[in-house]
């Protein structure tokens, strides 16, 4: 019987969250978020509103260097013209597929919702979502969460909610 609870106890704190709370605990966040793309054994789906942190696009850039596949998809109107967005420099890359997202359009058609999304799954094991955007003040200046997941649920459904809006972007 003590086998089997501490079967139980081992299994539940293998699959445990992690939540970061920034500022105050950028660094451990911003390592958590690499070491999760790095330990990536074929492919990294992310959706993000503003990416401009470079030490996460090097993580991405290194990853996928050693033939891991990743889907990216970027808010269209945030980033298309913005230099200091990650996206001309990853599209550029071997297993980067890059695309840009508009948001619905408002019911009177002047306007374009945004792509907000803070999100990425990786192998299709486990999620990163939150508030923070992949960017240096995110982590270090803002008041902003990430959470790292492998709930089963919020990953299938994370999946479906991403492909649906990858069929939906248009490449960069």
């Amino acid at each position: 019987m003590k086998n089997i609870i501490l079967i139980i106890l081992l299994q539940c704190f293998a699959f445990a969250d992690s939540i970061y709370f920034m500022p105050y605990q950028a660094k451990d966040a911003v390592n958590e978020l690499i070491k999760e793309i790095k330990k990536a054994k074929k492919e990294v789906k992310i959706a993000v509103y503003s990416f401009t942190n470079r030490e996460i696009s090097k993580a991405i850039r290194d990853t996928a260097k050693r033939g891991i596949n990743f889907k990216i998809i970027y808010d269209h109107k945030t980033n298309i013209d913005d230099d200091k967005s990650t996206i001309g420099y990853l599209a550029k890359l071997k297993n980067i597929n890059v695309c840009t997202l508009k948001g619905k359009t408002s019911q009177n058609g002047k306007y374009y919702g945004i792509m907000h999304n803070k999100l990425a799954i990786i192998d299709d094991t486990s999620i990163i979502f939150g508030s923070a955007n992949w960017s240096k003040s995110a982590f270090d200046i803002n008041y902003e969460i990430l959470l790292i997941s492998q709930n089963k649920q919020y990953i299938k459904d994370s999946i479906n909610y991403f492909d649906r809006m990858f069929r939906e972007c248009q490449s960069y």
